[in-house]
């Protein structure tokens, strides 16, 4: 009798966070199931864990109507091989990872085959467009949330949803050396770090930076010794060093992953962009103010549809305002800095926030213990049968 192949899981990420998702949940899975074979569409992470992507990943990569409306053809194209792919392999289960408007759509064209899709990191559609939900409860056998939240909204549309923790806890940020920092950019005792982090998108970029420099330069005129510090995202590097050029002080700007979190360890504040990059300085204890803003077409509709309180996931998840937020008309520069100036003097208020990101931090832990990654392993394995 020929040999039965070993159950084979899809995997399908779209963008860089979803590659890293993939690969920890790829190397969970082989810790539990050894015998589990694994196809699908993801980026260099993924193919350290021996999965040759369908095509580049890089090609689902895209934000924005602006980018994906000339891509549209080429898209449509990679949805139909994914989906051919799938029908041809007839895998135990599709798991697709984030970037929902592939994702989505793909689900839709795979539920009829009668494969069970299995949905990591749940749309927001919780802050806004909650019509949404109805269409994917038609998509998706389960959700694996990373909010601890998620899982009432999801399931009263009739969607079983399993809270598997959130990946920042997995990140290593709280784990960077700050003397190592310091030491390899010859920075002076008395100078003092102040993390900067605007955004990966071009967009983000062009509106966030020249606000954030400018409250640099104010606040360096009443605190002296500061040093901003900016890690580099790769598609918008060359944007961020062009408007940082003109900083005073200027920056030190980082690209390797761990220093980034060495420079974490170092840094007295931040001053960081609404989203999820505030949970990783928020696990590694820097107490921080958030600063957002979008064109004001945007931010008038999306007053019209948001439907939370709190633009960081942090005050989110805490329920109140741990960190201040200066979001639209209130990001200015002044307001950024007499923020940040409050939080330098290591008063209550910095003390306020690392006990709030104490709490919030626990709450990100999955409930059966473990990694989120094992966590994750866990559901897609009960979800299919093979666990």
């Amino acid at each position: 009798m020929p040999e039965t192949p070993p159950p084979l899981l899809y995997l399908v990420a779209g963008e860089a966070s979803g590659d890293v998702l993939g690969a920890r949940l790829i190397a969970a899975l082989r810790q539990m199931r050894p015998e589990l074979a694994f196809a699908g569409v993801g980026g260099a992470r993924m193919a350290e864990e021996g999965i040759e992507s369908l095509f580049p990943m890089r090609e689902l990569a895209l934000m924005g109507l602006l980018e994906v409306l000339p891509n549209l053809r080429s898209l449509a194209r990679r949805m139909n091989e994914t989906v051919a792919d799938i029908t041809a392999r007839r895998p135990a289960a599709l798991v697709t990872i984030d970037s929902p408007g592939f994702a989505l759509r793909l689900a839709k064209r795979v539920k009829p085959l009668g494969i069970p899709v299995i949905h990591y990191v749940a749309p927001q559609v919780w802050a806004w467009r909650q019509g949404r939900v109805k269409e994917m409860a038609h998509r998706l056998d389960r959700i694996l949330a990373l909010l601890p939240f998620e899982p009432p909204f999801f399931e009263r549309a009739g969607i079983p949803v399993t809270f598997v923790g959130h990946p920042v806890l997995e990140s290593g940020a709280d784990r960077g050396e700050a003397a190592r920092f310091r030491a390899a950019h010859g920075l002076r005792p008395e100078e003092r770090v102040i993390l900067v982090m605007p955004g990966s998108r071009r967009t983000e970029i062009r509106r966030l930076l020249p606000v954030f420099g400018e409250a640099l330069r104010q606040l360096s005129a009443r605190v002296p010794g500061l040093r901003p510090v900016v890690p580099l995202a790769g598609p918008v590097e060359e944007a961020v060093r062009e408007a940082a050029r003109g900083w005073s002080p200027g920056p030190i700007l980082i690209r390797d992953v761990a220093e980034k979190h060495d420079a974490y360890a170092a840094a007295s504040v931040g001053l960081i962009k609404s989203g999820t990059s505030s949970l990783e300085v928020a696990l590694a204890g820097v107490p921080m103010v958030v600063g957002y803003k979008v064109n004001p077409i945007t931010a008038a509709i999306a007053r019209r549809l948001v439907k939370v309180r709190f633009a960081s996931i942090v005050n989110l998840l805490a329920d109140t305002a741990v960190i201040p937020e200066y979001i639209q008309q209130d990001c200015r520069p002044d307001a950024l800095a007499a923020g940040l100036e409050a939080l330098l003097a290591d008063g209550p208020e910095a003390l306020a926030q690392r006990e709030g990101f104490r709490r919030v931090m626990h709450q990100l832990a999955p409930a059966e213990g473990g990694s989120p990654s094992e966590a994750a392993a866990r559901a897609v394995l009960g979800a299919t049968g093979l666990g």
